[in-house]
């Protein structure tokens, strides 16, 4: 929370102004670092993160998301951004943080700065790039939650796309060495040295000293918590949604919006966190408890003062008036049945419900899981409340439960969530209740809306491919779907460099079928056939111009000509636009033997296979591209029907190419 809250503890009376002033304004310059950052320098930065790594894993490439700038902005906006106060978390832009860092050690660092070295020849390859960002994923989850297997599962279960065993242990061994770094600094930072970074171990909320009790009757309250929060979740992930349709309405008019926007988000939080604690009466304080623990004035501590006299304290100030980390111990806590009013955590209860909307979405870096912990955990512990003189679990648990069930209803994890809340709290005897909750509240809210993330992808337009197809796409083949789609464009194996810059210049393919005309097959036709040779990128022929790898006559290349001109480093860099390239009238008219460089095995289908099979191995397999060939290899006939790429099997792009289909499938165009 903002850095400067606790200043409010030491001003009495008609002071209370000026605390403010200084609250406010110190929440205000440190959003405003944050929003100008993110703004002007990396719009990437901004939000989490996760959906766009989610989406890079799925094969989409977000420009400019792993770059050293945005490493940069988004440490230090991620640092404004919670200090001043904003109702967000550092999980999710952790998690992007690591894999900004996996993906610039994997290429050697920056594009200016690149280092060249043998070695890092190994990991220059997509690949690889995607095994070394979802390592980094999962340390980010790792360090977030000091969770490692929480973070290799949440890996599994929530980013990647497809998986491996090499990648399980890959993972695994990543979150190891977070853990081992992170037990070093804790164990240096004991000495004092470090500020609050040293308060607390690994386990972050420790609630291993409470003996988990629970009979049959029990599962009921636990059941509705799970309802309760997939009902939650569901309704806050809508209303997100429509939150962010606005925004983006008011992002598009430019940066002056966006950076007015976070800031009066800023002014918004301060006002509503320095004012509602005053709706909270004075509670006294426990006698059993020592003079100095309650009340707390300081930074670190429960029990604020805030505007109540010595040997009193203000529970609803103790929820808002400190960090997002204290504030989960102390509403996690056990033992404490009167601790906190049931009005203050209401209060609380609605306000981290307003902020939550409306200050997800601002142009500074932003995680979720954080205020969504906050907003369930407020709402398991009035449960705990309501039902105390009907069970015997602690209401602390009930906060606990609350938390998982709401970010199972809005996130619609499972697995990775409960080894990450068994590892946070440390008490294994959890597990069977919270596996409960996750999977009601999981299940209620899949009847009513998709989770948050992917919501999201398809606000930012991300072409991420779903893992089942729609039932639907099972009655289209894709030879069909090649045929409402323009015209395949072709390249001859030994082309004209003029055609090439053509090709270049009007499509915006990255891919094109390589073919050779005349050739004779070992059994067939003595007049040749149209052989296809394969598939080559963009990127290479791009990398052919800019070489001027030029024939004089067309001819096929020796292996040794290509050896000598392009090395497989050449080969895995991306040579930007057509546009940067400068070819000569007489260059125009010379050739380029394309054999070489093409993919001459290429993932292919036959076009009587169902869209909903294409799409299931393009996904698998993870491709950018899949030729269609002919049922029917006739002479005369090309070799190539079509190319399906990931923008041609989104549902929404084939109902629009088939409109005939939306009737039938009731208007549902999916995610």
């Amino acid at each position: 929370m903002g850095v400067l809250r606790w200043i409010g503890n030491d001003f009495g009376g008609c002071r209370y102004l000026m605390g403010f002033a200084y609250f406010a304004g110190a929440n205000f310059l440190l959003t405003m670092v944050a929003a100008i950052l993110c703004v002007c320098f990396a719009p990437t930065a901004a939000g989490p993160g996760i959906p766009e790594i989610k989406a890079y894993l799925n094969g989409v490439d977000t420009p400019n998301m792993f770059g050293a700038t945005t490493l940069i902005v988004k440490i230090i906006g991620s640092i404004g951004a919670v200090a001043a106060g904003l109702d967000l978390g550092k999980e999710g832009p952790l998690v992007h943080i690591g894999s900004c860092i996996a993906s610039l050690l994997g290429q050697g660092g920056p594009d200016n700065y690149r280092l060249k070295w043998r070695w890092l020849r190994y990991f220059n390859n997509d690949r690889d790039r995607r095994d070394l960002i979802t390592c980094g994923a999962s340390s980010g989850v790792c360090a977030a939650f000091r969770s490692p297997v929480g973070g290799v599962l949440f890996a599994l279960e929530e980013v990647a796309t497809w998986w491996r065993s090499a990648l399980l242990w890959r993972t695994f061994f990543s979150t190891a060495v977070v853990v081992v770094v992170l037990r070093a600094f804790i164990e240096i930072c004991k000495s004092g040295n470090c500020g609050l970074f040293g308060k607390g171990g690994l386990i972050m909320f420790d609630v291993s000293n409470v003996s988990v009790r629970y009979h049959a009757i029990d599962i009921i309250p636990v059941a509705v918590i799970g309802v309760i929060g997939g009902i939650l979740g569901s309704l806050y992930n809508c209303l997100l949604h429509k939150i962010l349709r606005i925004y983006n309405l008011i992002n598009e008019k430019g940066k002056f919006h966006k950076l007015l926007l976070s800031l009066s988000v800023s002014i918004f939080t301060s006002v509503c966190m320095y004012g509602l604690p005053f709706l909270a009466k004075c509670r006294p304080c426990d006698p059993s408890l020592p003079d100095s623990s309650c009340p707390t004035t300081g930074r670190a501590g429960n029990f604020k003062q805030f505007n109540c006299p010595k040997g009193y304290y203000n529970d609803l100030a103790t929820l808002l008036l400190t960090t997002n980390d204290d504030a989960v111990r102390n509403i996690f806590s056990i033992n404490t049945p009167r601790e906190y009013e049931i009005l203050s955590l209401v209060i609380f209860f609605t306000l981290y419900c307003i902020l939550g909307l409306i200050t997800f979405g601002i142009a500074v870096p932003s995680g979720l899981f954080l205020p969504i912990i906050l907003m369930g955990s407020a709402y398991g512990r009035m449960l705990g409340i309501a039902m105390g003189p009907y069970t015997k679990i602690d209401q602390g648990l009930y906060a606990v439960l609350g938390a998982a069930s709401l970010m199972a209803g809005s996130m619609r994890m499972t697995v990775s969530l409960c080894v990450i809340f068994l590892e946070l709290t440390n008490n294994l005897l959890l597990l069977p209740i919270t596996m409960l909750v996750l999977l009601i509240a999981k299940t209620v809210g899949d009847c009513f809306n998709p989770s948050i993330y992917e919501i999201i992808l398809e606000l930012k337009g991300l072409p991420f491919l779903d893992a089942h197809p729609e039932p639907w796409m099972r009655n289209i083949t894709a030879g069909e779907l090649a045929d409402v789609k323009p015209a395949v464009v072709s390249l001859s194996g030994i082309e004209k460099v003029g055609r090439i810059v053509e090709v270049l210049k009007n499509t915006t393919h990255n891919g094109f079928p390589v073919v050779d005309e005349g050739v004779i097959p070992p059994m067939g036709s003595p007049n040749g056939a149209t052989e296809l040779h394969g598939l080559v990128l963009r990127a290479h022929l791009i990398l052919v111009l800019k070489k001027k790898w030029f024939l004089q006559e067309r001819r096929r290349t020796e292996e040794w000509e290509v050896r000598e001109k392009f090395t497989s480093i050449d080969l895995a860099e991306r040579w930007g636009k057509i546009e940067e390239v400068l070819v000569t009238k007489d260059e125009m008219e010379m050739y380029v033997d394309l054999h070489p460089l093409t993919n001459t095995t290429p993932y292919t289908v036959v076009e009587s296979i169902s869209v909903a099979k294409a799409m299931v191995l393009f996904r698998q397999v993870g491709l950018r591209h899949m030729l269609i060939l002919p049922k029917y290899q006739a002479a005369g006939v090309f070799p190539v029907v079509g190319i399906l790429t990931r923008q041609d099997l989104r549902a929404h792009n084939i109902l629009s190419a088939f409109p005939h289909l939306e009737k039938s499938t009731g208007g549902k165009k999916g995610h």
